[in-house]
Formats: C-alpha cells, structure tokens, sequence
C-alpha cells in the first residue's frame, strides 16, 4: 500500500501516519517527493485495511500496490531516481554513460592501458572483472584481491570511477573497498544472501538480469536491496537465454522502455554480454541508448585475441574509438550536448 500526503502536510502529520502504520504491525517507508512525501506499507502479505489511515490529517490518497516489488515501482516512487558514482550521474535527463573495459584484469599493464585509452575515448567508468564466475572450473577465474588492486589502480590512474562484480556475501565488503559501483552478474541476481548484504551499504549497485529471469522476478530481486535501505540501485539488461544460438543470448531491448514504466531505477544495457560477437556490438550499444538506456557497458581489450576471458565479444581501441565518435553524435540526435 502507498500513502500520499497532501503537499501541506507537516511532519508532525507524517509522523502520525508513520505511527499508524507501524502499529498495524507493518513497517512504513517515508519516501520524500519535491512537492510531498509518501509513505510506502511493507509488511504485508495480503490486503491491508486502509480504514484507520485514510482518515488521519494530511492523508490525500490510499493506493492499494498488488506488486511483489514496491519499493522500486513507480507508484511507490513516481519521480525518476538519479544515481551518482563518484559524481557521474546516471539516469532519466543525464546524458548517457558509457561503462568499458576488460573483461577480466590480467595484469598491471593490460588495465592501465585500457583505463588510459576508454577514457581517452569518452568513457566515464571502467569496467574489469576480478572475481570471475565462469562456466567451467578450469578456466581463468580472476586475480581475485590482486585483481581489485590493479583495478584501484588504474582507476587511481586514469580518474575513473571504478565497476567490478562481488560474488559472494563474505566478500562485498573487500569489494567495496576498492570499487565504486559493486555490480551483481547474471547468475547471482537471485543470490538474496548477497542481495541483502548489498542492501546493508550504501555504494552503489549495478545489479544485472538473469539469463532466464522474468522481468517480474528481475525488480523482485532489486527490491532485496531496497528493502535493506540502500536505495542506489541500477538495473542492466544482458541478454537473455532463448531458443537462438546465432548469438551468446538474446538482448531484449524492450525491456528498456518497459522497466522505465514499471520502475524508477535507471537502467544500462550490456550490448558485449548480450551478443558475444564483436562486430554485434556497435550496432546494439546505439540500438540501446535509442531504446532510452541510461548507459552501457562495453568490453574492451587491448588484443581481444589473447584475452582470457571472453576476447571475441571485446572491442579493440580502435573499435570503441569509432563507437565513442558515434555516440556522440547519438547524443546530440537524442537531445544530449556532447
């Protein structure tokens, strides 16, 4: 249930309502609006009786939300939410950012390079793996601490703002000692011990879609962050897994405008992941930022073709070049400046 206040009320009034609710036994969840708050009931596992709030002063509306994620809705929290990484604004009327780098951390000179080079080029993040999930046990699984050493220090380098994945519960906290947005992959977006654990700071998440995740399940999962009081949360599309095997998952773009409906988080689109194919790229990074995502994340590497992890979906420098030079000019078609 969502409580909206009339724009007049006070904070006394507010407090009323907070108390109201919580002696229902179901917590309430002040969500502060520009011209007035509204106060979100979590708790609940079926209808709530509205009798006793509707009535309380500065009570304007009660909304009945059927959803199994409130929190991150729109009927919870109309206004689009805007997230900051060390100053880099992400979301609904900022310019659209680009995320690129490695793959995976390899070494101190791999991730210097790249970090020079994407920034030279117009990326705002960089991205690297240094706890990797992989497939199969015997391939390259991460430098691991080492990695988010090399990783600070390429950012410390180049002066970007640094996105790695945590993996486990046990390790956000040494994650988020180096990173400055603690992404989620693919096949932890159900991991509700790390979710919550995510929940419990307050960096930054970039919390990616399943490879068979329902868009409902999808801002479910979002919604365990949330709900432990970390608010800063942004959602990425990566591809899904269908019936096709031409690509490395199926990018569904649509999800883009929907979730925008469906939800205030910013969400970013991962054209690298969702393709796996290089030359795919280029054309599905610009086929998002058209679809309205908030950013993307690209895979680039200094010689894709001696990668350890994931070389045939990687943009060489000379690739991103050209698609930073292409973005560009995107943003200034979608009404961005630069």
């Amino acid at each position: 249930m969502l409580i909206v206040m009339s724009y007049t009320a006070g904070q006394a009034e507010i407090d009323a309502v907070v108390n109201a609710v919580e002696g229902m036994g179901y917590k309430a969840r002040p969500i502060p609006g520009s011209e007035r708050t509204a106060i979100g009931v979590l708790g609940n596992t079926g209808y709530v009786d509205d009798v006793v709030i509707r009535d309380l002063p500065g009570v304007q509306e009660v909304i009945h939300v059927s959803k199994p994620y409130k929190l991150v809705s729109r009927a919870f929290h109309p206004q689009s939410s805007i997230i900051e990484v060390c100053g880099v604004r992400i979301g609904e009327g900022c310019p659209p950012v680009v995320a690129a780098g490695p793959c995976a951390v390899e070494g101190e000179e791999q991730i210097i390079k790249t970090a020079l080079a994407v920034k030279a080029a117009g990326a705002v993040l960089l991205r690297g793996g240094a706890f990797k999930p992989r497939t199969g046990p015997h391939t390259f699984q991460g430098l691991r601490e080492e990695g988010l050493k090399l990783l600070a220090a390429a950012g410390k380098e180049s002066g970007l703002p640094i996105v790695t994945e945590v993996m486990s519960p046990e390790n956000v906290g040494v994650v988020a000692e180096y990173a400055d947005l603690l992404q989620v992959g693919a096949r932890n977006m159900q991991n509700f011990d790390l979710l919550r654990e995510l929940g419990r700071i307050r960096k930054p998440v970039l919390l990616k879609r399943g490879m068979s995740a329902t868009i409902e399940e999808f801002l479910a999962a979002a919604e365990y962050i949330l709900a432990e009081g970390n608010p800063n949360v942004i959602l990425c599309e990566r591809g899904i897994r269908t019936f096709e095997t031409a690509t490395r998952n199926t990018l569904d773009l649509s999800v883009v405008p929907l979730i925008k409906e469906m939800s205030h988080l910013p969400i970013m689109v991962d054209p690298s992941h969702a393709t796996g194919k290089r030359t795919l790229v280029s054309p599905m990074a610009k086929a998002a930022l058209v679809a309205g995502a908030h950013g993307i994340l690209v895979e680039v590497h200094p010689e894709p073709e001696k990668a350890l992890s994931d070389g045939p979906q990687s943009l060489t420098f000379q690739g991103f070049d050209k698609l930073m030079e292409e973005i560009v000019k995107l943003r200034q078609f979608l009404g961005f400046a630069g």
